[in-house]
């Protein structure tokens, strides 16, 4: 199982774009193995519960190594970051933002390593401002990469003997200043070749392990389903007892007894909040019909305007007919000769056409999310500017000012 771990580690730290070492702790390689894991949704808890020195768990992390090899394309993704990059690219992402699943429903599986309840204000205050300064840092030295690579694509213009393309690389400048490191990049290429040879055939076996993989897991239901019959205190279940050809019913019934304990929890809790809401909702409507009595109506019905401006604006864009949006590493490729199309994102490089995107367009959906996020977060300082006043008028003696 120690290899196992070690394998893992070695994989996700890839796909994380980090550096890791085989002289790494083994407590260390486990600990970022179950917080990856988590961070893509993992929700096996037997995995978490694994010691942490390595001593146990094989079938859990191959359990664990098939579920990432289905649900991120792990080989994909891996072929992906080792390609060798003969042109010069650029990460483009116009997708709107989604949370990982695993913060959308598995929080409550958080390996055991987190920050603490208690954090000082300040401690986090100073993380925010050595986040702004990095990430400051980080966008001066890509303006300064993007202006060096101007130069190299505006100097070499005309000497590439693609012409769709036009220009060099910086590999392929290199390539030309120094002849010499042709051998290094042949090699690159050479294990490229390798890996993707080696992806081939585990495309054509591939069948045969999730067969395997399904056997697997059948063994494992039969283990659990013994267990669970030789315990003595297994809770009683309230459907009628099913006979022995089935031997996976009574984990089954005891599961559908505690979904429907569940779910009648949900319901009462759901009908405990609709009626509060409905109450707050009627207060709030109260309270803003007094507000409007108070205020002038002009005043009002502008806000009111703007507000359904902002929001007719987002429908337009949501009901404007959807665009394939740009997610991955696209090859840069600038247009002198063309003014209308300086410079472009290519998906391929060959004698035929290109599809390609210019640059022009891709900053303008992108300053149309920029706005877009611009104002949900003015809407949402506004809600929490007015749930600070709220709170602030309960607190007999306390003054606020505004930063």
């Amino acid at each position: 199982s120690l290899d196992f771990w070690r394998l893992l580690y070695a994989l996700l730290k890839q796909i994380h774009g980090g550096k890791w070492t085989e002289s790494d702790a083994i407590d260390n390689q486990i600990r970022f193995v179950k917080s990856a894991l988590w961070y893509h949704g993992y929700g096996r808890r037997e995995l978490y519960r694994l010691p942490s020195d390595g001593s146990a768990g094989s079938r859990e992390l191959l359990l664990a190594f098939s579920w990432l090899l289905h649900r991120i394309s792990l080989l994909e993704q891996l072929l992906a970051r080792n390609r060798v990059k003969t042109g010069d690219e650029i990460s483009v992402c116009t997708c709107e933002d989604a949370l990982p699943n695993s913060q959308k429903s598995t929080t409550e599986m958080a390996p055991e390593y987190g920050l603490e309840d208690k954090i000082d204000v300040r401690y986090l205050q100073w993380l925010n401002g050595r986040l702004r300064f990095q990430w400051r840092s980080l966008h001066a030295q890509h303006q300064e990469q993007c202006k060096l690579l101007h130069k190299i694509h505006l100097f070499t213009s005309g000497s590439h003997m693609d012409q769709i393309l036009g220009h060099l690389s910086v590999t392929e400048t290199d390539l030309i200043r120094q002849p010499e490191n042709y051998k290094q990049l042949l090699q690159l290429l050479e294990s490229e070749t390798m890996q993707l040879e080696a992806f081939l055939e585990w495309k054509q076996l591939e069948p045969v392990y999730w067969q395997w993989m399904g056997t697997v897991l059948d063994n494992m239901a039969e283990e659990g389903n013994t267990c669970e019959s030789q315990d003595a205190h297994v809770e009683k279940s309230g459907l009628p007892k099913v006979t022995s050809c089935c031997p996976w019913a009574d984990g089954l019934t005891g599961q559908i007894d505690r979904l429907s304990r569940d779910l009648m929890t949900l319901r009462d809790q759901l009908h405990r909040l609709v009626t509060h809401r409905k109450a707050a909702w009627c207060e709030k409507v109260k309270t803003r019909e007094e507000e409007l009595q108070k205020e002038g109506f002009s005043a009002a019905a502008r806000k009111l305007q703007e507000s359904i401006e902002l929001k007719l604006l987002d429908l337009t864009s949501l009901c404007a007919p959807k665009k394939k949006k740009m997610h991955g590493s696209c090859r840069l490729v600038f247009r002198s000769q063309h003014p209308a199309s300086k410079t472009g994102f290519d998906g391929c490089v060959s004698k035929e056409p290109v599809s390609a995107v210019g640059a022009p367009e891709v900053i303008r959906d992108l300053q149309l999310r920029e706005a877009s996020l611009g104002r949900e977060l003015k809407r949402l300082q506004e809600e929490c500017r007015q749930r600070l006043d709220e709170i602030a008028e309960g607190l007999d003696g306390v003054i606020c000012v505004p930063p």
